[in-house]
C-alpha cells in the first residue's frame, strides 16, 4: 500500500525517532519486561509502522467488508444494521427450572436462546442409568425424551426464537428432538433457526465426550447437514468449535488451524456425500474462543475469514459469497475465569467480548464472573449480559466497521496468525495425501492433535508459575481474604424427579409403536441410509436419548482413545 520512496522515508524517519527519543528512555527508564507476548506467547513487537504491511494487497487481503476475502467482516454494514446474537448458556437441573431462566433472559433483553445439557445427555445416556448417577441436571438440563424438550420450551414459540445447543454425541437425537417439537407447534421447519453444535472432530481431538468412532461419528455429522439443509435451511447444522481447542490449551494459532482443518473435514465429507458446496456451505457455522490478548483474538478472527474464504474457493471450488463466509459464535475464555477474586472476571470477559466484537462475531456468550466455581446465579449472568449490552449501546464498538482494519499492529498480527495457522493446515493436509478429511482422522488416530494442545498447555503453566505470565488475584496482586459469592446448587433431588418423569414417559408410551421406531432406525444405520428421518420417527414415540444411541452403539461399536507416544 506504500511505494518504496514512501517506506524509505518512514524507515530513515523510524531511525531517527529510535536514536532521538527510544534510546534515551530505555537508557533511563527501561520497559517493564525483556520480552512482550500474547497469551498464545506470539511476540509482539514495540512498534508496528507501514514497513510491517508493505506487502498487504489491499483488494486481495482486506476488500470491503460483505465482500471477499470478508476479512474486514461478512456484512457490509456489520453492526450499525444490527447487533451481534446474545446469548447466555443456560441449562441446570430440570426442564421446568431451565425453562424459567430461559423466559428470565428473554425478558432481560437476550435475543438468542443458548443450551447446556447435563453429562448423561451429552454422552447418549439416560437418567436412569447407572453411569448418570449423581450427574443428572448437574453441568446442564437433562433432557431424555421429547416430554423433556417439550417442557423446556414451553411457552416459548419456535418461529420467535433462535436456538443454539451445545451438544455433541447425541446432537442428531436433540436435533430431531427440535424438528418434532416445531412439527407439533405446527411451526414449518423451514422456518426454525438455532444452531448444533454437533462437532465431533474436535471431540476426538479435544473435549472427550464420543459414542462411537471417529468415522461412524462423522458419518452421523454430515447425515445431519443432508437432512438439515434440505429440510430446516435457516438452522445451523454444525458448529466447527476451536472453543473447546483452546480450553484444553491450545495457543490461538492452533485453536484456528485445528478448527479449520475440522471445518474442511467436513466440506469433504459432505462433498463425497454427493452435497453442492453451494447448498450446504453456507450452513456450517463455526465457534472460537476469544482470550485475554485483544489485539491477537481480533487478529485471529479476521485471519480466519480470509482463510476460509480462499480455500474453499481455491481447494473445494466454491463460488458464492454465501457459500465462502465463515460466520461465527464466540464465547469469552472459560479457561481465564479464576475461583480467586471472583468479581475480577467482569473485567477479563468484558475484554474478551469487546475483542469479538472488533473482530467481527455474528454471535457472543458473555461468561458469567461465578462460573470458575458453579453454574451461573441469575445475578451473575445478569451482569454477563449487561456487559454486551453496553458494549452494543454504549461502546461505540460496533458504530465503525473494522474499526481495528488499516491499524500496522493489527494488519501485521493478522498476516502471522494467517501465516502460521497455514502452516498447520498444510501438515495436517499432507498427513491425508491432500485429503483435509483423512488428515483429521489421521491426526486423532495417531495423536497428534492431542500432543500439540498438551505441549502448547504445558508450556503456558510453565510461565505462569515462572511469573512470566501474570494472572491477577492468583500469581500477582493476591489477596490474604477472598470472597465467596452466592452460589447457585443443583439440588440432589433433581436426580428423583428426572427418573420419575422417564418412568412415566416409559409407562404412558406406546412400546410397539418406540419398538418399531427403533428397529427402523436400526435398518436404516446397517443400510448407509441417512438417519435422520428415522430418528425423528424415534423420538415422535418418545424413544429415549439413550435408547437411540444404544442403536448406534451396536452397529459401530464404541471408542478407546489410544495415544502413541512422539
Amino acid at each position: 500500500m506504500f511505494d518504496e520512496e514512501e517506506l524509505a522515508e518512514i524507515r530513515a524517519g523510524r531511525d531517527e525517532w529510535e536514536r532521538g527519543s527510544l534510546d534515551p528512555t530505555l537508557d533511563r527508564y527501561g520497559e517493564r519486561r525483556d520480552r512482550f507476548a500474547t497469551v498464545s506467547n506470539l511476540e509482539v513487537d514495540r512498534l508496528y509502522t507501514p514497513e510491517d504491511v508493505a506487502d498487504i494487497d489491499y483488494e486481495e487481503d482486506l476488500g470491503f467488508p460483505g465482500e471477499p476475502p470478508f476479512t474486514r467482516g461478512v456484512y457490509p454494514t456489520m453492526y450499525r444494521g444490527r447487533t451481534w446474537t446474545m446469548r447466555q448458556f443456560a441449562g441446570f437441573g430440570t426442564a421446568e427450572e431451565t425453562n424459567e431462566r430461559f423466559h428470565y433472559l428473554i425478558d432481560e433483553g437476550q435475543t438468542g436462546l443458548s443450551t447446556a445439557f447435563d453429562m448423561p445427555t451429552l454422552m447418549g445416556l439416560d437418567s436412569d442409568h447407572h453411569m448418570s448417577a449423581g450427574e443428572v441436571g448437574k453441568e446442564g438440563v437433562a433432557v431424555d425424551s421429547l416430554r423433556d424438550m417439550e417442557i423446556l420450551f414451553d411457552g416459548i414459540e419456535l418461529n420467535e426464537v433462535s436456538t443454539s445447543f451445545t451438544i455433541n454425541p447425541s446432537a442428531p437425537v436433540i436435533y430431531a428432538m427440535y424438528v418434532a417439537l416445531a412439527d407439533q407447534q405446527g411451526v414449518p421447519r423451514a422456518q426454525i433457526r438455532g444452531t448444533l453444535q454437533n462437532d465431533m472432530l474436535k471431540e476426538f481431538i479435544a473435549q472427550k465426550e464420543w459414542v462411537v468412532p471417529p468415522e461412524p461419528s462423522l458419518r452421523l455429522v454430515t447425515d445431519v447437514v443432508e437432512f438439515s439443509a434440505e429440510h430446516t435451511p435457516k438452522f445451523k447444522p454444525v458448529s466447527v468449535s476451536g472453543y473447546h481447542i483452546r480450553e484444553a490449551g491450545s495457543t490461538a494459532v492452533q485453536e484456528l488451524a485445528f478448527t479449520l482443518a475440522d471445518g474442511m473435514a467436513y466440506v469433504e465429507a459432505c462433498l463425497d456425500r454427493g452435497m453442492d458446496i453451494e447448498s450446504f456451505g453456507p450452513t456450517l457455522s463455526f465457534f472460537f474462543n476469544s482470550h485475554n490478548s485483544l489485539f491477537e483474538e481480533v487478529a485471529k478472527f479476521r485471519a480466519a475469514r480470509r482463510i476460509w474464504a480462499r480455500l474453499t474457493a481455491d481447494w473445494y471450488g466454491a463460488e458464492s459469497d454465501a457459500a465462502r463466509q465463515l460466520k461465527f459464535h464466540t464465547q469469552t475464555a472459560g479457561q481465564s475465569l479464576t475461583a480467586q477474586q471472583p468479581l475480577n472476571n467482569i473485567a477479563r470477559v468484558t475484554v474478551q467480548a469487546l475483542a469479538a466484537v472488533l473482530g467481527g462475531t455474528q454471535s457472543l456468550h458473555t461468561n458469567s464472573y461465578d462460573e470458575a466455581l458453579a453454574l451461573p446465579s441469575e445475578e451473575a449472568v445478569r451482569v454477563a449480559l449487561r456487559s454486551q449490552q453496553i458494549l452494543a449501546d454504549e461502546s461505540g464498538a460496533g458504530d465503525i466497521v473494522d474499526p481495528l482494519g488499516g491499524s500496522f499492529a493489527v494488519e501485521s498480527l493478522t498476516d502471522e496468525v494467517e501465516s502460521e495457522a497455514m502452516t498447520y493446515i498444510e501438515e495436517i493436509r499432507g498427513m491425508g495425501d491432500g485429503s483435509m478429511r483423512a488428515g483429521v482422522l489421521t491426526g486423532i488416530e495417531q495423536g497428534y492433535f492431542q500432543r500439540e494442545i498438551q505441549e502448547a498447555a504445558y508450556e503456558y503453566q510453565q510461565r505462569v508459575e515462572a511469573g512470566d505470565e501474570t494472572v491477577v488475584g492468583v500469581n500477582a496482586y493476591e489477596t490474604e481474604e477472598d470472597t465467596e459469592p452466592e452460589l447457585l446448587t443443583v439440588d440432589e433431588s433433581v436426580q428423583e424427579h428426572q427418573r420419575d418423569r422417564l418412568d412415566a414417559v416409559k409407562r404412558d408410551r406406546d412400546d410397539e409403536a418406540v419398538t418399531a421406531a427403533l428397529a427402523g432406525l436400526e435398518t436404516a444405520t446397517e443400510n448407509g441410509e441417512n438417519v435422520m428421518p428415522a430418528i425423528i420417527d424415534a423420538v415422535k414415540s418418545y424413544a429415549t436419548v439413550g435408547e437411540i444411541m444404544s442403536v448406534f452403539e451396536d452397529e459401530f461399536g464404541s471408542y478407546q482413545e489410544t495415544i502413541s507416544v512422539a
